[in-house]
């Protein structure tokens, strides 16, 4: 009887692990990723740098002024953010800002805009939950931004 027990047992785990088998390979087949339909970016290695250089500055500075929010202290806030307003359009050479799309230009803009009023409301009304909420806001400038573009090596025709 404890043969008979023990193949009972034996053959339930091998159907569990089949069916957990299968499971998973049909779970693979039906979440595989996306096709990439977000529009390219064709930049030159020292362009991309560039943009992504500006990608972590904003990325560090949102950091930055999270602790400070939660500290808080509304001066520090107003001086991260203002770094990271319109001073930093400047920084951008014209050739690089000539390739990138209208679209792309005004959400950057917008972002940069918004980081100074940021810093302006920061030091005058110093409010964390007004800060917090224009941050939010701003952060999703970025969100819709990384969900329409990417960055791609331009395709060069071969000179041969």
């Amino acid at each position: 009887m404890k043969l008979s027990s023990l193949s009972i047992a034996g053959a339930w785990l091998c159907l569990a692990f089949n069916h957990a088998l299968a499971a998973e390979s049909h779970s693979a087949l039906h979440h595989a990723p996306a096709p990439d339909t977000r529009s390219v970016l064709a930049l030159e290695p020292d362009e991309r740098a560039m943009i992504l250089e500006e990608m972590r500055m904003f990325l560090d500075g949102v950091h930055k002024m999270t602790g400070a929010l939660a500290k808080p202290d509304m001066a520090a806030v107003a001086e991260i953010a203002r770094g990271m307003g319109q001073k930093m359009v400047h920084e951008v050479p014209p050739a690089l800002r000539a390739k990138l799309p209208q679209a792309f230009r005004q959400l950057g803009f917008s972002v940069h805009r918004e980081f100074d009023q940021i810093a302006l409301d920061a030091g005058s009304l110093q409010n964390v939950s007004h800060s917090l909420n224009q941050l939010s806001a701003t952060l999703q400038k970025c969100v819709s931004c990384h969900a329409s573009y990417q960055i791609q090596a331009p395709i060069h025709a071969d000179s041969h």
